[in-house]
């Protein structure tokens, strides 16, 4: 076996090589980015090396999430190699980028010369994922974060034949590698109403789920008179993006400021979202109530959770919600749309589905929460009891066990 079993100290008798592919990754803001980097951080824990095959990114990229223009340093288990790109301002970001699939990564990938290739995306980076797992003739598996026909909703082009033409592309590429996962069930029923063959499984994203973790209301109190919350306060976290439907949230706390005046809307992030939704928090008089933090250092991010009461989001294109899944394991209830992934991660016992848009009820289930802390307690307890199952650890030894699978099955007699 190439991954050696594991020690009681979690070290590895024969560490793995795995090189990944991802079109997103640092300093985009981006779960896809924030999941493989998480996972990678535990291969190499556990001895293994892992090769990232990612977008170079201009200095102004960094400028926008308030960083320096300059390379993360992973450990010495980890490298990454930057792939010729240029930029794609149009993306909610402002951060995205176009790689040249143009083999720039085959010398590096060769010598580095990994157990599986691992691709994130079927964009342009995925491109150069497959073709150099052609060349090499190494086994080639894949992950899609995307709803595709989600996000196609806001494409300025909507012309069906175009938009299925895409669903059969997403659906070829993925047919190209040996295996498939997706954080969420909808997303590969979609893709195999447009032809996935390929076996297929929902993993989670890992979480960290040692980082966020409860306070007691004390501490809540504190963190609160620290970051200007109020008694009720409400946070959402994340890309300030059209799909995101933020706009729902911001009119449910118009709504609920009619029973509790006290009331904050924390919002983390930035996005080409963020100048409409400025503008609307203006029209309904919650200026002072809607508060738009931009970009938090991280050493505060956890902070911010801690001293929040409950966590919404309202998106349509989510496959699991990163976020949603750290308030989890800080110990607050959830409220998300009936959309897509969420209704995986959200049950009775760890928060409430609203549908879609509907500003009323979202409305009436935040009033609800604010008005029986002991229901809070309870749905916030059941989060932290249900995240631990997609913890680093967790998640790492499914993947472990994949690479494991497929290396070995396509490794040279």
């Amino acid at each position: 076996m190439i991954y050696g079993k594991m020690s009681a100290k979690g070290g590895s008798a024969s560490g793995g090589k795995i090189a990944i592919y991802s079109d997103n990754f640092y300093p985009e803001m981006s779960g896809i980015s924030d999941s493989i980097i998480a996972l990678a951080k535990e291969f190499s824990r556990r001895g293994h090396r892992v090769n990232f095959y990612v977008p170079r990114y201009s200095k102004k990229n960094f400028l926008i999430s308030k960083l320096k223009p300059e390379e993360l340093d992973l450990g010495k288990n980890i490298e990454i190699f930057r792939l010729p790109s240029i930029s794609y301002p149009s993306t909610p970001t402002k951060q995205g980028r176009i790689v040249f699939p143009v083999l720039s990564s085959y010398r590096h990938l060769k010598k580095f010369n990994p157990d599986v290739i691992y691709t994130q995306d079927f964009f342009f980076a995925g491109l150069e994922a497959l073709a150099v797992a052609r060349i090499l003739k190494k086994p080639f598996l894949g992950t899609n974060h995307t709803p595709i026909s989600e996000f196609l909703k806001y494409s300025p082009i909507h012309w069906k034949w175009i938009e299925k033409l895409i669903l059969k592309y997403v659906s070829w590429y993925y047919n190209k590698c040996l295996w498939i996962s997706a954080p969420s069930q909808p997303i590969l029923e979609e893709m195999k109403k447009f032809g996935l063959k390929r076996k297929s499984q929902a993993i989670s994203n890992p979480i960290y789920v040692s980082e966020y973790r409860p306070v007691s209301d004390q501490v809540r109190e504190e963190l609160k008179k620290k970051f200007s919350f109020s008694e009720n306060t409400i946070l959402y976290t994340g890309r300030l993006a059209d799909e995101k439907n933020i706009d729902v949230i911001i009119r449910a706390i118009s709504l609920v400021k009619k029973k509790f005046p006290k009331i904050t809307f924390a919002v983390t992030g930035h996005g080409n979202a963020e100048i409409k939704l400025k503008k609307l928090a203006k029209e309904l008089g919650l200026e002072k109530d809607v508060l738009f933090l931009g970009y938090v250092e991280t050493s505060e991010f956890v902070k911010i959770y801690q001293a929040s009461d409950i966590f919404a989001v309202m998106s349509t294109a989510e496959t699991q919600c990163i976020s949603m899944m750290q308030a989890m394991a800080t110990g607050i209830p959830v409220i998300g749309a009936n959309s897509w992934g969420l209704p995986d991660y959200i049950n009775s016992e760890n928060g409430y589905l609203v549908e879609p848009g509907d500003v009323k009820t979202l409305a009436e289930k935040i009033i609800y929460l604010l008005e029986n802390p002991q229901e809070r307690k309870r749905l916030g307890e059941g989060g932290l009891k249900f995240v631990q199952k997609f913890g680093i650890k967790n998640i790492a030894d499914k993947w472990e066990g994949i690479f494991n699978k497929f290396a070995n099955k396509h490794r040279p007699e």
